[in-house]
């Protein structure tokens, strides 16, 4: 990574070991690293150094990560910053409660730092092009889904998809990895159509996946779903 070009990473978590750990990993990576130690502190700082990232501890003092996310998730200039969870804990609500305001990925404890700096860098990445994108054409692996003219192939042959189908799939795809909870798909492909519920979500991820094989979509139980490239 260039150093002129540096992304910027802010590191919320209230043990010192931990952000020494991560900030060391981060900085040999080619990261910019900015720290904080509670939510307080996390939306000074993010209002000061403008990250691309922040990766927040859940349990935390004064503000705890959740919080902090929710709070900064109203704020214009962090519509679209990565917000990734750092906690030990296990539990599937803390997972569900994260996504709910605004979380972009989920890591858990004790941490690797190997993984954990491969996670970052596959976030960061789906600001680029997945393989080639343009404005109405993306590519990623064998898929192709062509916007504009609302055509999809895979490996090729050409695979017939409805409107809202179509539509959906080119969400998902638009950022493989990224998980869509089922309120941000309904605003998205549906808006605010009263007749629309989760069910109509779950028939068409069920025939996405009939089409385009079973795993193409990912179903993060309790929150919504997202492409796998």
């Amino acid at each position: 990574m260039s150093s002129s070009n540096k992304q910027k990473i802010l590191i919320v978590d209230d043990e010192p070991d931990i952000l020494e750990l991560i900030e060391y990993n981060l900085k040999k990576e080619g990261y910019q690293v900015f720290l904080a130690r509670n939510g307080q502190e996390a939306v000074a700082e993010a209002k000061r150094s403008l990250p691309d990232l922040i990766v927040l501890d859940i349990m935390m003092p004064k503000m705890d990560g959740i919080e902090a996310c929710r709070i900064m998730r109203t704020m214009p200039e962090f519509k679209n910053t990565f917000m990734v969870f750092l906690t030990a804990r296990s539990e599937e609500y803390s997972e569900i409660a994260g996504f709910n305001v605004g979380a972009d990925d989920y890591i858990a404890k004790p941490i690797k730092p190997r993984a954990l700096v491969s996670r970052i860098n596959a976030i960061l990445r789906r600001n680029a092009p997945a393989e080639d994108m343009t404005d109405n054409k993306l590519e990623i692996g064998d898929l192709v889904i062509d916007r504009e003219a609302y055509l999809v192939f895979q490996r090729g042959n050409k695979v017939v998809l409805a409107k809202k189908e179509f539509e959906l799939l080119y969400l998902l795809a638009s950022k493989p990895g990224k998980v869509y909870t089922r309120e941000v798909i309904l605003k998205n492909i549906w808006e605010d159509s009263v007749v629309v519920t989760n069910r109509t979500i779950d028939v068409h991820i069920r025939k996405l996946r009939e089409k385009l094989g079973d795993d193409c979509v990912a179903t993060v139980k309790g929150v919504g779903y997202k492409f796998e490239a």
